[in-house]
């Protein structure tokens, strides 16, 4: 397609779904342009200002339009590419984000391909940065439209949907078949994970799900709101990915001990830990995390203590009997959860991240007595922020020694246990004959104990 001007008037700021694809594509800028977080951008209280002054039901579009654009962005640009003579200018980038929200309500979204074009080319009206190409956008989209069901099945089997870097690094990591695997489910939205107090089976019935072989009850997908469910004022469970859960569970028996969870909130491995019978402190430096995970205690019915502290600075009163850091890292183990995430982080972060968590990991080992445990974990695939860490630990540091994790010592756990002992489990993990109720998030786990 030739790139046109269109001239005409902008379009009038009320027509119906305009303020959300405009939202869309505001906040789709935010994440690919500024690299900022998409759940920042679309938090209920504290989120961007355009998508706050949305209704619910728009704000509820402008995240599946988010979701879709970033879980399909490789995809959606070669069909766009594919459509026009030349590429669009380098500086065009709200043009490209418009074409991007427009397409990804065609090629994936119930949305009738007649009102995602024509809201597209409204927006682009509206905007004096595009007002000269909203007949591009009008012939893009509609060849879109028209060509959809030959193309997009051909473009879906030949595309990785992950920016180079990551595809590259999962290939590495795991081998071109198992990192295909992960590329694919990463197109999909994750399925819901509960961690339950009692009766597994009889939630896994309430919800129509299944309970998976390590014991966490999963949904394919959630009919309202969490809040909203039965249990969930009462207390009987917390949401949870499987993986998530498994770390705390590789300190052993912890009841009556002194249990440390650094960088704790949001604490659902705090509740664990509690539940189990642990005496535990929960560290994280945020304020408002830990007010989340204050009231989700309150909720369970669970202790803990709450410090509020820079794990580089703070320094307990006494050692603990065992700790468990669960360190920021790169997130690229849920990406299912946050498709943002190939695309707001790069191998830069990852390096650094690495280096902030082993920084972690040295300080939490002066909290623990000597013989106690330390479990180091984080939820990124990659291997630098992982087994490559744990390794150079064990390598480099005297004060600790490994603490392999056993076969059996965790049901349903032995085929994530690598032969050093650690744990690693990749969304490629846990299949199903179901796809919404395959795969788990990618998390890695190293046990440690502190030399006497």
């Amino acid at each position: 397609m030739r790139h046109g001007s269109d001239r005409a008037a902008a379009g009038p700021p009320d027509i119906p779904g305009l303020a959300a694809r405009a939202a869309a594509a505001r906040l789709l800028a935010a994440v690919i342009d500024a690299k900022t977080p998409l759940d920042g951008l679309t938090d209920a209280e504290h989120g961007h200002p355009q998508y706050l002054a949305l209704e619910p039901r728009d704000r509820s579009l402008v995240r599946a339009i988010l979701a879709t654009t970033l879980r399909f962005r490789v995809t959606i640009s070669k069909l766009i590419e594919s459509r026009l003579e030349r590429p669009l200018p380098a500086k065009a980038t709200q043009l490209s984000h418009i074409l991007h929200v427009g397409a990804a309500q065609i090629l994936f979204l119930d949305v009738p391909d007649s009102a995602a074009v024509n809201l597209a080319v409204s927006h682009a009206r509206s905007d004096p940065r595009t007002t000269r190409f909203a007949g591009l956008v009008n012939a893009v989209l509609r060849e879109l439209a028209r060509r959809k069901e030959r193309a997009l099945p051909k473009v879906l089997a030949e595309t990785a949907d992950a920016p180079d870097w990551l595809a590259q690094r999962l290939a590495a990591a795991y081998g071109p078949e198992k990192a295909a695997v992960i590329l694919d489910l990463q197109r999909s939205e994750a399925p819901t994970d509960f961690t339950v107090k009692a009766d597994l089976a009889g939630w896994a019935e309430r919800f129509g799900g299944i309970v998976l072989p390590t014991g966490t009850v999963r949904v394919a997908k959630l009919d309202g709101a969490v809040a909203d469910l039965d249990g969930f004022a009462d207390g009987a469970w917390w949401v949870q990915d499987a993986a998530a859960g498994l770390p705390a569970r590789m300190l052993g028996d912890v009841a009556g001990l002194r249990v440390a969870d650094l960088c704790a909130a949001p604490g659902g491995k705090t509740a664990q830990l509690a539940m189990a019978g642990a005496k535990v402190t929960a560290v994280d430096v945020s304020a408002n995390r830990l007010k989340r995970l204050q009231a989700n205690l309150q909720r369970l019915k669970l202790d803990a203590e709450i410090v509020q502290a820079d794990l580089l600075k703070w320094q307990p009163e006494r050692p603990f009997d065992a700790v468990l850091i669960d360190a920021p890292c790169s997130s690229t183990g849920t990406v299912r959860r946050h498709p943002d995430v190939p695309w707001t982080k790069s191998p830069a972060d990852i390096e650094k991240l690495a280096h902030l968590q082993r920084r972690l990991l040295e300080r939490a080992v002066t909290f623990v007595r000597p013989g106690g445990r330390i479990v180091f974990s984080n939820c990124s695939l990659d291997p630098l922020e992982g087994e490559e860490l744990a390794a150079a630990f064990l390598r480099e540091t005297g004060a600790v020694e490994s603490d392999p994790l056993q076969p059996g010592e965790i049901a349903g756990c032995d085929d994530f246990i690598d032969p050093e002992g650690r744990l690693r489990t990749t969304p490629a993990d846990l299949p199903h004959a179901d796809k919404t109720l395959s795969g788990l998030d990618g998390f890695f786990a190293a046990r440690f104990r502190r030399r006497a």
